[in-house]
């Protein structure tokens, strides 16, 4: 039986799109093996959000190279899209495939076998229609849905347009339809992803809240996850229908980017803080315990201190529950690079980015405990994982507190109603354990 190992950078909809790779390889009857044990094919799957990402996936693929050097190496991914001819120069790679052929890998190579040209097969991403159906299948626990892929936005430091091509989406009937596979397989937590999720259906005359209605109706799915939607397209109608849904979990995720309207303006942003600061509110006004996660990106040009500071008191008085901090990157080709001049603003030294990360980093930890805290002392729903090395088990809240226990093979795959008893060392919360009473 042939071999074949994966690797994937970025972010969860990445993830969602290799697990299918991996179906569609052991369909043809390859043993799917752990990255760098010996294998016969390997397929990279890339990202290319910041330029770390970029130096990432380029010391990935030559680790696949030193690990098996006679493997046949496949480069697809949002940084094969938009550079493939750098990757191509790596030597060992075997084919670059973009985003409208990633998913038609085996109509382009037909025998792994290496020669001595590495093949290209990257199309325009104007041109690129192809929606892709996904979803991941690791532990029997959460399954993260792709339901969007691509965007119609034109934020001035993202170059996923340029990777992904425009918005587009499947059917709410085939979404349901994969949803339900999902929770034939097992799966108790669907998170649902894409690159701009609030877009979906727009393309075909549906839209987000038309999909989390039909989705609330698939037997087997006790739990929804919306994995990121933008503030602007979070309507009231969709917080109003996660309040009431007894599936839909209290947990958003809302990127703001920029606590600054000046800031906001120049990365093309479409809505000030005042509008997040009300999507804010109003979710947490029908739902008082629900995780709200942000997404702020520092040292994005002409971002002084004080505008830095509009950022940090900003969020600071926001009653949200936890950070993802990006360090502003120089893409190729995005607006912030191509009209600097234009858009003024001085370029925020790489050092001062750093500390701009860290400050926001130790406000995420800030906000973050003062979230679980509030919850020590009551009970709440937690679907528990597998057991860690260190013979620990995790688990989520329906709103996101992170809990640990001592790994017990019955509760793995269940909810149960469990008591928040303490703070841990590692950040998480203790389960105070009272035997095992499973809700599903």
């Amino acid at each position: 039986m042939s071999r074949v190992s994966f690797y994937t950078l970025g972010c969860k909809l990445n993830y969602a799109e290799t697990s299918t790779l991996e179906r569609a390889f052991a369909e043809r009857s390859y043993s799917i093996v752990p990255f760098g044990d010996p294998a016969d094919v390997t397929v990279v799957n890339t990202c290319s959000v910041t330029s770390e990402a970029d130096r990432k996936c380029r010391n990935i693929i030559r680790r696949a190279l030193r690990a098996n050097p006679d493997s046949f190496v496949v480069v697809t991914g949002c940084y094969a899209q938009l550079q493939p001819r750098d990757i191509a120069e790596i030597d060992g790679v075997d084919v670059v495939l973009g985003a409208d052929e990633k998913f038609r890998l085996f109509q382009y190579v037909k025998e792994f076998t290496k020669q001595e040209e590495t093949q290209i097969s990257v199309s325009c991403i104007d041109d690129v229609t192809e929606y892709g159906p996904a979803f991941s299948s690791g532990d029997r626990t959460r399954a993260f849905l792709k339901v969007q892929d691509g965007c119609d936005y034109s934020c001035s430091f993202c170059t996923i347009p340029l990777a992904r091509g425009g918005s587009r989406s499947q059917s709410v009937s085939a979404i349901v339809s994969q949803a339900n596979e999902i929770a034939a397989r097992g799966f108790k937590e669907i998170v649902l992803s894409g690159v701009n999720i609030g877009l979906y259906g727009a393309d075909h005359g549906s839209s987000l809240i038309a999909l989390l209605r039909a989705l609330d109706g698939v037997d087997g799915i006790e739990r929804y996850r919306i994995s990121s939607i933008e503030p602007n397209l979070l309507t009231n109608e969709i917080v109003d229908f996660v309040g009431s849904s007894s599936r839909f979990q209290p947990h958003f995720h809302i990127p703001l980017q920029s606590g600054d309207d000046q800031i906001l303006g120049k990365m093309r942003r479409r809505y000030t803080r005042n509008v997040y600061a009300d999507r804010v509110e109003y979710v947490k006004s029908l739902m008082p315990d629900a995780c709200i996660g942000v997404d702020v990106i520092v040292g994005f040009p002409g971002e002084n201190e004080a505008r830095f500071a509009n950022t940090c008191e900003f969020i600071d008085a926001l009653p949200v529950s936890y950070l993802h901090v990006f360090t502003y990157s120089e893409r190729a080709d995005t607006a912030a690079v191509m009209k600097v001049d234009k858009m003024g603003g001085d370029s925020i030294p790489k050092p001062e980015r750093s500390r701009r990360n860290r400050t926001l980093r130790i406000l995420s930890k800030k906000k973050e405990h003062a979230f679980y805290r509030a919850f020590l002392g009551n009970v709440r729903p937690v679907l528990w994982e597998g057991a860690s090395k260190s013979n620990a088990m995790f688990g989520y809240t329906d709103n996101y507190v992170r809990v640990e226990a001592p790994f017990d093979p019955q509760r793995e795959g269940h909810i149960e109603p469990v008591a928040l008893e303490r703070l841990t060392e590692h950040g998480t919360v203790a389960a105070a354990d009272a035997g095992f009473v499973p809700l599903n």
